[in-house]
């Protein structure tokens, strides 16, 4: 179709692509000068807008990973290495894998306080692209990425809430990374305070394109949980909500901010864990979320919260439906 038009006498209007124009024979004698000046307007406005496509950011596939602050790294050895069963890779001793991704650990320093995340890193190819992408829109971002001598670039900011995050591009991995019995092989989310849903909406949402993959309250009709799964993946931020004015204790802290890794069989994990002496508690139990998925709570020495989480669920999640693809 050939994709050019006349307006009256003939007049063209071009911006990156040819629009049709027509004019038709309902317009009468005595408004069509003012009628077609209006639609004039219009068509030239819409023309230049689709010449000018709004940029768009660079894939965001997942969690790279997750640090915390830990009081005792020996013990959190024992909990992450030997409970967990994660490896780790010299010289980063602090570092423990689950697939291709890491739980990582810094000492906690004095005087911070008792929230013990230290910063949540998304995947990305592009790290360099969500930089430029994001300081176009007017987020505060570093002058330029961090480049590693294993070929790793990101960058570190805060989201509206101040809450650190990263951006992280790794060499691609040609197989995972994990030991003979690892109690998981993926980190499926990560979730962390979230006081105002709509300034961090404005953001992870309108901005970086993340989703609702479900959200639900510990009561029916109520919110506190909101998962926001990544745009180009299925691993998910999960905003835990606190209510204006509260002030969360530092057990709760720990309840709030935490991960979550992905198993096959939450009962099969279960087993797992027994032969490495751990017992289940009202605190740590199998059981079934208000999602529909098994889960499993564990807490490693700081009351940090590792959740064991099947992939699918098992029922019919509370408070609302599913809206994206389960993880894997």
């Amino acid at each position: 179709m050939a994709a050019v038009g006349e307006i009256s006498q003939g007049h063209r209007i071009h911006s990156g692509r040819w629009i049709i124009i027509r004019v038709t024979n309902e317009l009468t004698s005595s408004d069509t000068p003012m009628r077609f000046r209006y639609l004039f307007s219009l068509l030239l406005l819409t023309a230049l807008c689709r010449g000018q496509a709004a940029p768009q950011h660079p894939p965001i596939t997942g969690i790279s990973h997750v640090a915390f602050y830990s009081s005792n790294l020996e013990a959190a050895k024992k909990f992450y290495g030997g409970l967990l069963g994660l490896a780790v890779q010299p010289p980063a001793v602090n570092n423990y894998e689950v697939g291709v991704q890491q739980v990582e650990l810094e000492p906690l320093p004095a005087g911070h306080g008792h929230d013990l995340i230290a910063h949540v890193a998304f995947a990305t190819p592009d790290a360099e692209g969500v930089r430029k992408y994001l300081a176009s829109h007017g987020v505060t971002v570093p002058a330029k990425v961090n480049s590693e001598s294993n070929g790793t670039i990101w960058f570190a900011l805060k989201d509206p809430e101040g809450n650190p995050i990263e951006f992280v591009q790794e060499r691609p991995e040609l197989t995972p990374r994990h030991t003979d019995k690892p109690i998981s092989k993926v980190m499926i989310h990560a979730g962390f305070v979230v006081r105002d849903q709509a300034v961090e909406d404005k953001f992870y949402k309108d901005l970086l394109g993340f989703h609702v993959y479900w959200h639900g309250g510990m009561k029916d009709g109520e919110t506190d949980w909101v998962d926001m799964q990544v745009p180009d993946g299925t691993q998910w931020l999960e905003y835990m909500l606190v209510r204006p004015g509260e002030q969360p204790s530092p057990r709760t802290l720990g309840i709030l901010n935490h991960i979550a890794l992905g198993v096959p069989s939450v009962s099969a994990a279960a087993q797992l864990l027994r032969t490495r002496d751990w017992k289940p508690s009202n605190d740590e139990k199998e059981q079934i979320g208000r999602d529909g998925k098994w889960q499993l709570n564990l807490y490693d020495p700081d009351g940090t919260r590792v959740e064991l989480m099947e992939f699918t669920p098992v029922q019919t999640p509370c408070c609302s439906s599913y809206t994206g693809p389960h993880p894997h």
